[in-house]
């Protein structure tokens, strides 16, 4: 399937797995407060509003996707979980937190990034080096519009659901320290 080193491939592969490891730590260490936990939650939200859009265009391995924000981003669906890592942060009001996200995103998302480039350059070979140049804008016009069943589709409504759990993990943590409410 890819060029990429195994070690690379595997972390790319395992990478929603190691968050089920990440995130129980991250609920345990986080201490919100009121101003973090609503600073947090906004940006993580952005976050998962641009993962959204961009599953809403995405036509996985059948074409490179040039349309939403494919116009601006090669991954925004990295870049939004790359803002709700932040989001949630921010959220946690701990310095040991946001290394463990910095980490846990660095490694994750750098290895995902390199697997699929490797992928869609076998696949589509010049045609996605040229893109990845910017000398290809919008080349499907029937996938240029956001389609709801194409988001559901990429099964982003799970990463919603996750988004809106661990949102609530983090705010009954924050309620039962009392630390919410100061």
């Amino acid at each position: 399937m890819s060029d990429a080193p195994i070690a690379t491939r595997l972390l790319a592969r395992f990478r929603v797995a190691l968050g089920w490891v990440f995130g129980p730590l991250v609920l345990l260490v986080a201490e919100p407060t009121t101003g973090s936990f609503a600073v947090g939650i906004a940006l993580a939200a952005a976050g998962e509003a641009l993962r959204f859009w961009a599953a809403g265009h995405l036509n996985k391995a059948r074409e490179v996707t040039s349309s939403g924000p494919y116009r601006w981003f090669s991954h925004p669906l990295y870049v939004g979980s790359s803002i709700i890592g932040l989001g949630v942060g921010i959220a946690s009001h701990s310095l040991i937190v946001i290394a463990m996200i910095a980490l846990y995103l660095g490694l994750t998302i750098t290895a995902a990034i390199k697997t699929e480039e490797a992928y869609l350059r076998s696949v589509f070979g010049e045609f996605y080096d040229r893109f990845k140049r910017g000398e290809i804008v919008r080349d499907n016009d029937a996938r240029r519009r956001f389609s709801f069943a194409q988001a559901i589709g990429n099964h982003e409504h799970r990463a919603v659901a996750g988004f809106v759990v661990a949102w609530l993990l983090l705010a009954l943590k924050a309620t039962y320290n009392s630390s919410l409410w100061r």
